[in-house]
């Protein structure tokens, strides 16, 4: 018979605690009636912990990539159930107390989410800087980065539809593979929940695999770099709109404030404030445009929208009449110095109209540069994906 359920623990020498998580999970199966399997994906263990597995009745699925991502993605892979429930083989998760991860799966949901918050920490089950540092920053940045509604994004029992899933290409090796996992869902589409879990001590009496600094930084760094928005278009978004501000106010003369007074180093500021802010929008939008080619979250509504305006072409265009309109403006700074007989002139009226010309150029070049390389990234992909389609056939 097709199997309904798969509980996967992910195990690195976890012997004094992965027999008892392991019968409460066969437990579980038996008391609801759920027809399932118990699988415990080694990532190399030393102490025995293969021999306990297979010896309690447990599928054991040998993995060779180290990591607690590559131990859960290959675990996921070698799962035989409709439905998929992984938590650590620590004592930290109650496997035998399951009923509201399967309740919610069979109503159609395809993430299911602990909330250890909801449901309750055991005193010393959670270390304080985790417990009120850790993890209530990192899933307040992935619900404001996602808009994910998942209040625990770090909660290792969790359960899910195998096939969706697998869908999703999850890629990280590491512990930021929990962070993936949640993002992808959430970028896909797919139902989420959560439901309330408990988290006890862990039982192995010794340090957890888990490093907080490095860990947390790598939850934090994988945000970061899947979030093109917060990462670049908005902090460039807001210096561009400085160095414009700046610009229109300073391209005339200088401004005398009560307690400063602003000139042309000020407007020479504002250009780079220009120049860099144009920069991180434009990465902003390779970033996107290269998830979106990679399959690596949907294309956004927006790419969809301007995806015919998109053209090289265009951006060829674009930057040439940039690059243009800063070269006629130079021309005309020569022209008056040569009115002059190509003498002294006075340095606030001539950087006052070379700095504006230079930026133009320079935002000119950039773009033309973007388009190049956008248009790059696409043949790129397409060679890809026939390569791919002739291995097929």
């Amino acid at each position: 018979m097709p199997l309904e359920l798969t509980i996967l623990m992910p195990c690195l020498n976890e012997a004094r605690t992965l027999a008892t998580c392991i019968a409460q999970a066969q437990r579980f199966l038996t008391a609801s009636g759920t027809n399932g399997e118990v699988v415990v994906a080694d990532n190399g263990s030393t102490d025995g912990s293969q021999a306990i597995a297979a010896a309690a009745g447990a599928r054991v699925v040998h993995v060779a990539e180290r990591g607690y991502g590559a131990a859960l993605r290959a675990g996921i892979e070698a799962a035989r159930g409709h439905f998929v429930i992984m938590g650590d083989s620590d004592l930290s998760y109650d496997f035998a107390h399951l009923d509201h991860f399967v309740s919610a799966l069979r109503a159609g949901q395809q993430l299911v989410m602990g909330n250890r918050f909801a449901g309750g920490i055991a005193p010393g089950a959670m270390p304080p800087l985790h417990r009120y540092l850790g993890n209530p920053v990192l899933s307040f940045v992935g619900r404001l980065f996602f808009r994910s509604p998942v209040r625990d994004f770090h909660c290792g029992l969790r359960g899910f539809e195998r096939a969706a899933i697998l869908g999703l290409a999850l890629q990280s090796p590491g512990m930021e593979f929990a962070s993936e996992m949640v993002v992808k869902a959430t970028l896909n589409g797919l139902r989420i929940t959560e439901v309330p879990t408990t988290l006890a001590p862990d039982g192995r009496g010794r340090p957890p695999h888990l490093r907080s600094w490095r860990d947390g930084w790598r939850h934090l760094r994988f945000l970061l770099l899947f979030c093109p928005r917060w990462l670049f278009l908005y902090p460039g978004l807001m210096l561009f709109a400085i160095g414009i501000i700046g610009f229109a106010a300073l391209l005339h003369g200088p401004i005398n404030l009560p307690v400063v007074g602003l000139d042309i180093h000020s407007l020479l500021y504002m250009a780079a404030a220009t120049i860099l802010g144009a920069q991180m929008i434009q990465f902003a939008a390779l970033a996107k445009w290269m998830e979106a080619l990679s399959g690596m979250s949907p294309m956004p509504k927006g790419l969809i929208f301007l995806r015919p305006y998109l053209k090289m072409e265009y951006g060829l265009v674009a930057g040439l009449v940039l690059v243009l309109v800063g070269l006629i403006w130079s021309v005309n700074l020569l022209l008056a110095w040569r009115d002059s007989g190509f003498g002294a002139m006075d340095p606030a009226h001539t950087m006052r109209v070379a700095i504006p010309a230079v930026t133009l150029m320079i935002l000119g070049v950039q773009a033309a540069i973007t388009a190049l390389f956008a248009a790059a990234l696409h043949y790129f992909w397409l060679g890809r994906n026939q390569q791919k389609n002739h291995e097929r056939v």
